[in-house]
């Protein structure tokens, strides 16, 4: 099977920085790949505060995960700094991709790329619903910056 091969755009407009702890290691020493989406997705966290939103309500609604693409690049190591940036992408009817690079913040070393497919969906009837017009303008803005 081939490896996915992941391209990043051009820059991002979300940045932020998170350690990685002891729990997020794997008996190999390095960051455990289920660990890495727990920090994507406290990235992705940030990213919609960052905005002014909580996921559980963006405009009225929520947020799921509806795919995620990871690349790793390279390890991270116990006791590093991550520093994740996210842009949104290829917006849709129901969301956006969310993409991320994952780097060793003091030397700038790429450990993982890749992004999440953000859906909105109805809080009352869990079923997917339209992107916002008002968060599409938002990060429209936010990457024309």
């Amino acid at each position: 099977m081939s490896r996915i091969v992941f391209d990043l755009p051009p820059r991002f407009v979300f940045a932020t920085e998170m350690q990685i702890y002891i729990s997020h290691v794997n008996q190999g020493g390095h960051l455990d790949n289920a660990q890495l989406l727990t920090l994507v997705s406290e990235a992705r966290l940030r990213f919609f505060r960052w905005l002014g939103y909580k996921e559980s309500d963006v405009e009225g609604l929520a947020i799921v995960v509806g795919d995620i693409v990871a690349q790793y690049k390279s390890e991270g190591f116990h006791g590093e700094t991550m520093r994740v940036e996210m842009v949104p992408a290829d917006f849709n009817r129901y969301g956006f991709d969310l993409v991320f690079r994952m780097s060793e913040q003091s030397q700038g070393r790429e450990v993982a790329r890749g992004k999440t497919g953000v859906v909105f969906i109805d809080k009352v009837t869990r079923k997917v619903a339209p992107l916002p017009e008002v968060i599409r303008t938002r990060l429209s803005d936010a990457i024309a910056l």
